[in-house]
């Protein structure tokens, strides 16, 4: 009898585990993001509250680095590709000082993206504001969306230092 509980429970536990399965296609990282010639970001930074919601940005920069008035650089990072979608960042530097982060790309996998993304990437950004560095806590939930936020953060460092 013991045995027949256990196992159907197991059954149960596995069903109800398999039918709220929800799959995600990956998305290549370049598809519908035609390539720019520009050297600075041209969508805004995400200082926008945690509520609202980071638009998709339709556009990536060029090849990386630009200098701004007053001696701002900015470097653009690699594009990452996650089962969720393409996250990529661009970084301002003024001084050798991270002042700005600004999301070029980042998940977007439907309207739980949209809901993880909001509140995750401002945290992000003020997290990299705060270390000066990519070396920063992933936010909890949102494991895809900071593991590519971080890549391409190091990366746009690692161009700038170079």
């Amino acid at each position: 009898m013991r045995r027949a509980v256990l196992a159907l429970g197991g059954t149960v536990a596995g069903l109800i585990l398999l039918l709220s399965f929800r799959s995600h296609t990956a998305v290549p990282a370049a598809a519908g993001v035609a390539p720019s010639t520009a050297t600075t970001p041209t969508t805004p930074a995400t200082s926008a509250a945690p509520s609202t919601p980071v638009p998709k940005a339709t556009k990536t920069t060029g090849a990386g680095t630009g200098t701004g008035a007053g001696g701002s650089k900015v470097v653009t990072g690699s594009v990452i590709s996650s089962a969720y979608g393409p996250s990529q960042v661009a970084v301002t530097l003024t001084a050798g000082k991270i002042t700005k982060v600004t999301i070029l790309q980042h998940t977007d996998d439907g309207e739980m993206s949209q809901e993880i993304d909001g509140p995750a990437l401002p945290k992000l950004v003020s997290e990299t504001l705060t270390a000066q560095s990519a070396q920063i806590d992933a936010v909890s939930g949102a494991s895809y969306t900071s593991a590519g936020y971080i890549k391409s953060l190091q990366s746009a460092l690692d161009k700038a230092r170079a």
